[in-house]
C-alpha cells in the first residue's frame, strides 16, 4: 500500500542528490594560496610561429624614411572614379607575411628569413639584428594576423573566434563562448594543440584549481581547440528515449492517483 510519507521521502532524497557542491562549480579555488612556478611559460614564450601563419611585421626607426624599404606597402580597397582613375577607399593596412611550408617568409631587402619555431620576441630580435646593418636602432613589432581558436561542447555559444592579439587565456576563450553551461565538466576541460610538425598535443585542465595558470596550455595558441565535456546527468539525458517525457508524465499521474486513493 502506498504511503504519502514514502513519496515525500523519495522527493527529498532526489532533491539532495541533485545538489552540486561548491568544489564542482567555483572557478580558481584557493587562488590566495597559489604560487606561480618559476620558469612557467609566459604568453610570448608560449606562442610559436608555424607554417600558414600570417604575420604583421612593422619596422620603425628614428629616421622613418630609412625604415620604409623594410615595410610592405599599405593596401586598401581599390575603386574606380569617373575619370577612369583608381583610388583607395577605407583604412589602408599593411600587407601580411605568409609563412610557407618550409617555415620561411620573404622579407624586403633581407630576402628569405626562417621564422618557424620562433616566438614574437625572438623574431623581433632576429630581424632587428639583421636590419641594424642598414639603419640605426630599428624597432620591429611582430603580430599574428590570423590568430583564432575554436571552443566546442557544453558552452553557451560554441564556435571559432578570431582574436585581435595573441593574449588569450583559457578563461577568456570560454568567456567569448558565453561560459560553460551548467552541464559542462569544469574539472576536465580539454585543450588540443597542433605543433609545427603536425603532431597533436593535449591537456585536461581543472577550472576549479587555480594552479592551472602555471600550465603551458593556460594561454592558448593559434588554432587551439577547447572542448568542454558534458557531465554525467547530461550524458544520461542524451541517451533517454524520445518518449521518456511522455512515460514520466503518465507515471506521475498514476502515482498521484495512487496517493489520493490511499488517503
Amino acid at each position: 500500500m502506498f504511503k504519502p510519507k514514502f513519496f515525500l521521502y523519495l522527493f527529498f532524497v532526489s532533491l539532495l542528490s541533485s545538489c552540486v557542491s561548491r568544489e564542482e562549480m567555483v572557478y580558481f579555488q584557493n587562488l590566495d594560496r597559489l604560487k606561480v612556478e618559476e620558469g612557467s611559460s609566459s604568453i610570448y614564450d608560449n606562442f610559436e610561429i608555424k607554417p600558414n601563419d600570417q604575420l604583421n611585421i612593422t619596422v620603425s626607426a628614428e629616421e622613418m624614411e630609412a625604415a620604409m624599404p623594410f615595410n610592405l606597402p599599405f593596401i586598401g580597397n581599390m575603386m574606380g572614379s569617373r575619370m577612369g582613375e583608381m583610388r583607395v577607399s577605407g583604412t589602408p593596412a599593411l600587407q601580411n607575411y605568409l609563412v610557407n611550408a618550409e617555415g620561411e617568409i620573404q622579407f624586403p631587402v633581407l630576402g628569405t628569413i626562417k621564422v618557424e619555431g620562433l616566438n614574437r620576441k625572438e623574431l623581433s630580435k632576429k630581424l632587428e639584428e639583421k636590419i641594424s646593418k642598414y639603419i640605426q636602432n630599428p624597432i620591429v613589432i611582430v603580430k599574428l594576423s590570423n590568430f583564432q581558436v575554436t571552443v566546442l561542447g557544453e558552452v553557451n555559444q560554441p564556435g571559432t573566434f578570431p582574436i585581435g592579439d595573441e593574449y588569450l587565456s583559457l578563461p577568456k576563450a570560454l568567456g567569448l563562448a558565453g561560459d560553460l553551461t551548467i552541464y559542462g565538466k569544469r574539472k576536465n576541460v580539454l585543450v588540443v594543440r597542433e605543433s609545427g610538425d603536425g603532431k597533436k598535443e593535449h591537456a585536461y585542465l581543472d577550472l576549479t584549481d587555480a594552479s592551472i595558470v602555471n600550465s603551458p596550455f593556460y594561454y592558448l595558441q593559434q588554432n587551439d581547440v577547447v572542448y568542454v565535456e558534458p557531465n554525467g546527468p547530461q550524458l544520461q539525458s542524451a541517451s533517454y528515449n524520445r518518449n521518456a517525457s511522455v512515460y514520466i508524465s503518465i507515471a506521475s499521474v498514476l502515482v498521484s492517483l495512487a496517493v489520493l486513493l490511499t488517503r
